[in-house]
Parts: C-alpha cells; sequence; structure tokens
C-alpha cells in the first residue's frame, strides 16, 4: 500500500473516533455540571483543559463556548464538525478503499454539522450528542462488517485505537483537571457522582458492574478504565489493539519496527501494573505520561510507514 494512502486511512480512523470521543466527554461534562454544588463554569473548563482547547481568559466557560468550540469549530482539531471534515477529505483520498457504506456515512456527518449553527445546536444539544455517537457507531459497524481485512483496514484500526487510548486518557485528566479548585474532600458525594460520571461517558456502567460489583470506588473505576483487558474504551485493551494491528502490518512487510516494540512495551507493562501503584506514584503523571507516550507510538508509526 501506498504510504498515502495508509496515511489517509490511518487519520481517517483517528477522526472518527475523536469526534466521537469528543461527544461523550461533553456529556460527561454536562452530567458533572447537574450535580448538587457544581460551579457549571469548572466543568466546561476542565473539558477544554482536557481537549487542550483554548479557553477564553476574561470570563467563565459557558455551555455556549463548549459547543461552540467542541462542536461546531470548522478548523480547531478537537471540534466533532473539523474531525468529520477531516475524515471525509481523508475518505475521499481514499475512496477506492471504503465501503459504499462507509462513504456514505461520512458524507451524511459533514452535511448535517456543516449547516447548523451555536444556537440551534444548543437547542437540541442531548439529541446532537447522541447523534455524534450513533453517527460514529454507523462507521464503524460499516467497517466491521463489510472492508476487506487487507492492510487498508488494519491502518485503520490502528488509527481508532491510538485515539481511543487517548482520548480516554483525557477524559480521565477532565477529572483531575476538576479537582483542582475543589475544596471538598476526595471520595466525598459529589466527588463519587463525577467518578460516575465517566462510566456513563464510556457506556461502561453495566460493564464495570459486571466485573466489579457495587464498589464504586475511584481506585476500581480508574483501574477499569486504565488497565482492564476485557473492556473496549481501557487503555490496556486498545493497546492490545494497537500491537495486534501492528503486528499484522509488520507480517505483511517482512520485518519489526520500533512502534511494534514501543506497543509491546507497554502492553506488557500495562498488564503487570497494579492501580495502587498507579495512585501511589500519582494518578494525574501517570495520564500524562501515558498520552505522551501514545502520541509517541503514533510519531513511530507515521516514520515506519512514511506518513
Amino acid at each position: 500500500m501506498l504510504s498515502r494512502a495508509a496515511e489517509n486511512l490511518f487519520w481517517l480512523g483517528r477522526y472518527m473516533e475523536r469526534a466521537e470521543a469528543t461527544a461523550r466527554m461533553i456529556s460527561m461534562g454536562q452530567r458533572m455540571a447537574t450535580l448538587p454544588g457544581s460551579m457549571g463554569q469548572s466543568e466546561w473548563t476542565s473539558l477544554l483543559q482536557a481537549t487542550g482547547a483554548p479557553a477564553p481568559e476574561d470570563r467563565p466557560v459557558t455551555e455556549a463556548d463548549i459547543v461552540a468550540e467542541l462542536i461546531l469549530d470548522p478548523v480547531s482539531p478537537s471540534a466533532v464538525q473539523a474531525c468529520f471534515s477531516k475524515a471525509r477529505e481523508n475518505g475521499r483520498a481514499v475512496r477506492t478503499a471504503l465501503t459504499q457504506e462507509m462513504w456514505e456515512s461520512l458524507n451524511e456527518d459533514w452535511r448535517y454539522l456543516e449547516s447548523m449553527d451555536t444556537q440551534a445546536a444548543r437547542r437540541q444539544l442531548d439529541h446532537l450528542l447522541e447523534w455524534i455517537r450513533k453517527r460514529a457507531a454507523v462507521f464503524r459497524g460499516a467497517v466491521e462488517t463489510a472492508m476487506l481485512r487487507n492492510e487498508g483496514y488494519f491502518f485503520l484500526r490502528l488509527g481508532s485505537n491510538i485515539e481511543r487510548a487517548d482520548m480516554t486518557l483525557r477524559l480521565l485528566n477532565v477529572k483531575y483537571f476538576l479537582l483542582l479548585p475543589e475544596t471538598e474532600v476526595v471520595g466525598g458525594g459529589r466527588d463519587h457522582h463525577q467518578w460516575m460520571s465517566m462510566l456513563h461517558a464510556v457506556s461502561g456502567l453495566r460493564a464495570y458492574h459486571h466485573h466489579y460489583g457495587g464498589d464504586y470506588a475511584p481506585w476500581n473505576i480508574a483501574d477499569f478504565l486504565l488497565l482492564n483487558q476485557t473492556f473496549p474504551r481501557s487503555v490496556a485493551f486498545s493497546y492490545s489493539q494497537i500491537h495486534g494491528c501492528l503486528d499484522r502490518l509488520d507480517k505483511n512487510h517482512g520485518g519489526a519496527h520500533k512502534c511494534q516494540r514501543t506497543a509491546q512495551t507497554e502492553l506488557g507493562r500495562l498488564t503487570r501494573l497494579d492501580i495502587n501503584a498507579v495512585f501511589s506514584d500519582g494518578l494525574h503523571e501517570f495520564i500524562n505520561d501515558q498520552i505522551a507516550t501514545t502520541a509517541r507510538i503514533s510519531k513511530e508509526v507515521s516514520d515506519a510507514y512514511h506518513f
């Protein structure tokens, strides 16, 4: 496969995953903002901080800012509209590698958001966030049910899982940024509901309950999102998929690359790691280190396949 085509499919996977994850993060911010004792703007500010999007310096962050910056901005790398637009551009460049259903999904997503303004989006925000999640699921279903399991598929899935690992880490960072101005003791009622909001954001409440029962301790929820090897949105599971995709690509190309060795090392570390050690050393520090490692793997993939 040409390097340019591999790059297009890799970033198509990343942008579609980012669009969905951003919608999930906004839903989490909504849920946190409605908790008793919430300051409102703190939750919205934490979302912008976690995604790396700019926040206004002269006033509190509002829901309107979130809609404008994280949903409807046509150029911000954090915004859903920009992600859908860039996903479509990448898909158009490799049109023959996509199924008809994949291409139709990309077109519908882009057109729907292009004509929407901030006021309309705010009026139907819950519906809009649900629509974004469903559209991402439609695209993913088209990929899984009809796309050939060739190099193109594995580059697309590689991008998706790198982005998923990164966004799950950033979702956990929302909680950290939210705690910075807090005076409430960690472990209080509001703290508990904020952690629960994370499970809702990843559609993981039932899966968590199946694995951990009714114990919603923060370290168990962090363990579920970081180290659980069976939940599809955990960092450890995403790394297992990253390593699997790289393994298939390297077999096709007849040799291992640095990115594969890095992914294998990190997967082994995540498999052996204990969540108590993570909390002891600092959850935020661990998350930031893992975000940097995930970015490094992405760069190593680009270097290996000449993006």
